[in-house]
């Protein structure tokens, strides 16, 4: 395939994963909002649990009552992640699947805040015992999801490409 058209079916691939995931979170936070009232949970107990949290903070509930700031930092993120998209292209297809997803995460947490002026989070997981994984959503499994596939893509290219290079002071036989 030309570079042109494989660029353009990579774009055509981060752009569709990009709006499924972001219509899938916010279709998820909307039915949390209208069924479960705030602080809520269904059902009441159970390894896995959907609630309604609003999340005024970033990840885990740190840096509380900031929406412009994290604004800005969520911002920043979704240009820097086109620009990884645009400038490289050696992860292939699967560095871009990674790059949408953490575009997309990125995008479905803005959304909110920019709309509610905090995050709807609703999954809620039991670990062991009373000890439980902070509430999250889709937009922030997509994230996750994202970043741990591109650290592994990433990591592989940089392995072949390391592998690749030849030992300086050695000749082929």
């Amino acid at each position: 395939m030309k570079p042109d058209r494989m660029a353009w079916w990579h774009g055509l691939v981060f752009l569709v994963i990009v709006a499924a995931i972001v219509a899938l979170d916010i279709i998820s936070k909307e039915w949390i909002i209208s069924h479960i009232p705030l602080g809520g949970s269904l059902p009441e107990t159970g390894r896995l649990t959907f609630v309604h949290v609003q999340n005024t903070g970033s990840a885990f509930g740190l840096i509380t009552n900031q929406a412009f700031l994290l604004s800005i930092v969520a911002i920043a993120g979704l240009v820097v992640v086109l620009l990884f998209f645009r400038y490289l292209k050696e992860l292939g297809l699967a560095g871009g699947i990674a790059l949408s997803l953490i575009f997309a995460g990125a995008l479905g947490n803005l959304v909110d805040r920019l709309r509610l002026g905090y995050v709807t989070d609703f999954i809620y997981v039991r670990l062991w015992g009373y000890v439980y994984w902070p509430a999250f959503n889709v937009a922030d499994s997509a994230i996750t999801v994202g970043a741990l596939s591109l650290a592994v893509i990433a990591l592989a290219t940089l392995g072949k490409k390391h592998e690749a290079k030849p030992k300086a002071g050695k000749k082929d036989s």
